[in-house]
């Protein structure tokens, strides 16, 4: 499709007219407390993976309620002392798949953490394997709808959870320097990679490619596309609920978590992306509170953005940032 959304101007002064809950801070710090109130029980195992470039381990977390989360930790295969640290965050629907799925970022002498998202892993890629046990009220299939009832119940509530635990996990390995920790990910793993930049104060850097979850009032109602559309399906039979789902989705909207970054950011965003519009994005980096920003804008990509050139963009940012 060609370009539908504000001209390229225009997104630059974008402002969301999202508002943040004047409960937004109470309500992640309680809800990390409680988190944290369950040993971190961070595991690492040993994988044969058939790879001699680097060493991999299997790793287990407790993240939200203390439910027990994957992941991958992946070292160059001669780490001896600690090594800047990338945590990466999935797309929608995708799991942690295979080691070898994930060896650009020990390539560059980094240690490098993948969680996998609970209750994920079953729409495309090698797959997932961390359940989530937690019910919920009646939902839209997918997982935008999950729990929509009440910000407590909602599903990313237990995803940014289980992301900021993550980190916390891969921490706590004597191979990684925290002080030199970047988040990463790309469309859902890009909405949480800005749940985290803004509730972990201490991050030497966050990137996130065509980020999702952001400016929830206007992406629900400027594109059709999924997974934003299954909140419209869900609407079509909960008539007259508009304004209590976004009231949910404002403790979990990315622009919000933006306002709270207190790191460097490299956005990336694509003028033809329907699936996470320009301006959701826009909305996000715009709000961004570190002063060190910037944007890589694609302008005739869809959702696949800036695909390998975003990656040695980010190759060249993460020189000087961890």
């Amino acid at each position: 499709m060609a370009l539908f959304d504000l001209p390229l101007d225009e997104l630059r002064e974008y402002r969301s007219a999202s508002t943040a809950p004047e409960d937004f801070d109470a309500f992640w710090s309680g809800t990390l407390e409680e988190a944290r109130s369950y040993d971190l029980d961070a595991r690492f195992e040993p994988v044969d993976a058939g790879l001699t470039t680097v060493r991999v381990f299997d790793v287990t977390f407790a993240g939200f309620g203390g439910h027990p989360v994957k992941g991958w930790l992946t070292l160059p295969a001669n780490a001896e002392e600690p090594l800047p640290l990338v945590v990466e965050f999935i797309g929608y629907g995708g799991g942690r798949g295979l080691p070898h799925e994930h060896l650009l970022w020990a390539s560059t002498g980094r240690a490098h953490f993948v969680m996998d998202t609970r209750g994920q892993g079953s729409a495309w890629g090698a797959g997932g394997g961390t359940a989530d046990p937690v019910g919920g009220a009646p939902a839209y299939p997918g997982f935008m709808t999950r729990g929509i009832d009440a910000p407590e119940n909602y599903y990313y509530r237990r995803v940014f959870t289980d992301a900021v635990r993550a980190v916390e996990a891969a921490r706590s390995h004597p191979l990684t320097d925290a002080s030199r920790t970047v988040a990463v990910g790309a469309s859902q793993g890009g909405g949480i990679t800005l749940a985290v930049g803004g509730l972990v104060p201490d991050l030497a850097g966050v990137a996130p490619d065509v980020p999702f979850l952001c400016d929830f009032p206007r992406a629900t109602t400027l594109t059709d596309r999924n997974p934003y559309r299954e909140i419209g399906n869900y609407l079509k039979t909960h008539r007259g609920r508009f304004t209590d789902v976004l009231g949910t989705l404002s403790y979990f909207d990315g622009v919000h978590f933006a306002a709270r970054g207190r790191s460097p950011a490299l956005f990336s965003t694509a003028l033809e992306d329907q699936t996470c519009p320009p301006s959701t994005v826009f909305g996000a980096f715009n709000a961004w509170a570190h002063e060190d920003k910037e944007i890589e804008v694609y302008d005739f990509n869809d959702h696949e953005g800036g695909g390998p050139f975003q990656q040695a963009a980010k190759l060249r940012w993460m020189r000087s940032h961890g």
